[in-house]
C-alpha cells in the first residue's frame, strides 16, 4: 500500500467511527482541541499525521491510535 492509499484508508477509518458517535466533524474537532478544517484535511487523506495528532484524535473519539489504524 503506498502513501495515498494508506491516507485515504485512515481517513476513512476515522470517518467510520466519528459516525458510529453521531457527530460532525466540528463535533470531533472541540473535543480534540483541533479546528474543523484540520479534521476535514486528515478525514480526506490530505495530511499526514504525527503520531501524537493521531494520539489526541484517539482521545477525542475515545478509542486508541491502535484502533485508527485497524483498516
Amino acid at each position: 500500500m503506498d502513501k495515498k492509499e494508506f491516507l485515504k484508508k485512515l481517513g476513512k477509518n476515522i470517518i467510520r467511527l466519528r459516525m458510529q458517535k453521531g457527530w460532525s466533524q466540528s463535533e470531533l474537532s472541540r473535543n480534540c482541541d483541533k479546528d474543523r478544517q484540520s479534521i476535514e484535511r486528515l478525514e480526506s487523506g490530505k495530511i499526514n499525521p504525527s503520531a501524537f495528532y493521531l494520539k489526541e484524535i484517539a482521545d477525542g473519539l475515545g478509542t486508541t491510535p491502535d484502533e485508527l489504524l485497524k483498516f
